[in-house]
């Protein structure tokens, strides 16, 4: 299985070239975030022609999320159904291949006196409840998408200039290993070692051409999951020209 998370930034803003890049590369399933777009304006009849079913849960203007597959999906959930009040379209899940994908868009938190910060954190938060009640680590499981967070120094091109910045920050870093403790690597990190690459460029300036990038997006499994996992890759390619979402897709390739 080529399983890819991709941060499209509009869907319909891209939906040719997301339908050219499936043509060339055949991914069999693809997590979308910021699609932007109302369930009903999602661009079903390209995806299908192309081969792909979906399932969505989208919102206009913002966020939104999308689960595109060759696959069967079975079983979708949308959000995390925890009693929290909560408007943003941000999580999708469901089963595939036998194993459980779920697709998130983390909040971006804007910066660290933003109130926006803290409901990050908190719902980085509900997003560990939320595997805790609805899995296992012995699940075949992988959790992905854009999680505005860089891991670590290594994921950040200067971390002098992004010290103490939003994505970068000790709590987000502490707020995101705490989801991964609960039985999820880094594929990219496990089949890359220390390799310094990148999944997002700002539109601003010239960040794309000078490679100033962080690394956030990701594609995170559990060991049932990881252990299959033959290669991970980010397709810096897909981040060129002008009508480019400022995220490149990440690829992770599973053995049957």
């Amino acid at each position: 299985m080529k399983l890819v998370t991709w941060n499209i930034n509009s869907i319909r803003a891209r939906t040719d070239r997301l339908v050219a890049w499936l043509a060339k590369e055949q991914p069999d399933v693809v997590c979308l975030q910021e699609t932007k777009v109302e369930d009903a304006a999602f661009p079903s009849d390209a995806l299908t022609r192309s081969g792909y079913t979906h399932a969505i849960f989208g919102q206009r203007s913002y966020n939104g999320v999308a689960i595109v597959s060759r696959l069967p999906i079975t079983d979708v959930t949308k959000g995390f159904d925890d009693g929290v009040e909560d408007p943003d379209a941000r999580v999708i899940a469901a089963t595939i291949a036998g194993i459980r994908v779920v697709n998130t868009y983390v909040p971006n938190g804007q910066d660290l006196t933003s109130d926006k910060y803290p409901w990050k954190l908190a719902w980085y938060g509900r997003l560990r409840a939320f595997l805790d009640r609805t899995a296992t680590p012995a699940t075949p499981l992988v959790l992905c998408g854009d999680m505005n967070v860089a891991p670590d120094d290594r994921d950040v091109w200067s971390p002098e200039a992004w010290k103490d910045q939003v994505h970068c920050s000790r709590p987000e870093r502490d707020a995101l290993a705490n989801v991964l403790a609960f039985g999820l690597e880094d594929l990219f990190r496990a089949k890359n070692g220390d390799v310094k690459q990148y999944s997002w460029w700002d539109y601003r300036g010239v960040s794309f051409f000078k490679d100033q990038g962080l690394r956030i997006d990701h594609i995170f499994a559990t060991a049932p999951v990881a252990k299959t996992c033959t290669a991970v890759s980010i397709d810096r390619t897909a981040r060129k020209g002008q009508d480019a979402s400022d995220h490149a897709p990440v690829i992770a390739t599973l053995a049957d």
